[in-house]
């Protein structure tokens, strides 16, 4: 609302200088549409995300459109990201984390919406409730204004983290039984055809930081000193190079969206 109170103020503004004669309110009025094109420019960049996904109702109103949403762990101990082995691709390591899951309450919300279950990833005790949903285009900008709420899906890293490495034995549970972590920021793709969902789709991910305490720390270096196999220690290096580490034979393959921890 305050965006377009402002273009509407600022474009007032300059259009009315041209039909102004007297030199002093010519200045004046070109001085108030730059003035007011100020707060029009930051307004924007502000909300810049629900003007895209505006557009994007807009745009491909009578289209479906995947939506997968996701968060992950940056996990950093002296100079080096946790990663661990994908359940879906276990030849690939990944940070922790995964797709949101949504409650009922969320569900009743989103079918309200139009919105259906996403038919790429059978449906299993693992992926029930996930985020992973194909969404009527006409409603990209109400999925998107739900989502942020936070109201009727998961709002927090834990379970991923427990799932991951406490009930793995990765980590020992005794020494997490709580954890500490920042959030650092929210990645939403553009909009883009992918041939693997024949479809539309745009892909988002929060990105959490763990912040450990002193005990927590030394059970994360005792890990990195373990060898386990299901886990590596890796530079951000590595992660930029998919893994591979000039002069070596490749050994570990790190996803693409692991990039998303640097």
């Amino acid at each position: 609302m305050r965006l377009a109170l402002y273009a509407i103020m600022a474009l007032s503004a300059g259009v009315a200088s041209f039909f102004i004669s007297n030199s002093t309110v010519v200045n004046m009025t070109a001085g108030l549409s730059i003035g007011l094109f100020i707060p029009v420019i930051d307004e924007v960049a502000q909300n810049w995300g629900n003007i895209r996904h505006l557009w994007y109702s807009l745009r491909h109103r009578n289209r479906t459109i995947r939506v997968s949403t996701s968060y992950l762990f940056k996990i950093y101990v002296d100079g080096k990201y946790l990663l661990v082995r994908g359940s879906r691709y276990p030849n690939q390591f990944q940070p922790v984390g995964g797709v949101h899951k949504v409650t009922p309450q969320g569900n009743a919300v989103l079918s309200g919406m139009g919105v259906t279950d996403d038919n790429l990833v059978p449906l299993d005790a693992v992926s029930y409730g996930d985020l992973r949903v194909r969404v009527p285009g006409k409603a990209i900008f109400g999925f998107f204004r739900w989502f942020d709420t936070r109201s009727g899906r998961e709002d927090a890293p834990w379970r991923e983290f427990q799932e991951e490495l406490l009930a793995t034995g990765i980590l020992p549970p005794g020494e997490f039984p709580h954890i500490m972590h920042n959030y650092l920021r929210r990645e939403v793709d553009a909009i883009r055809y992918s041939e693997w969902a024949d479809s539309l789709e745009i892909l988002v991910r929060d990105i959490y930081e763990l912040v450990p305490n002193r005990d927590q720390e030394v059970a994360l270096r005792q890990l990195a000193a373990s060898g386990h196999p299901d886990i590596v220690w890796v530079t951000s290096q590595q992660i930029k190079r998919r893994g591979a580490v000039p002069g070596q034979r490749h050994s570990v393959e790190v996803s693409a969206h692991s990039k998303a921890v640097l």
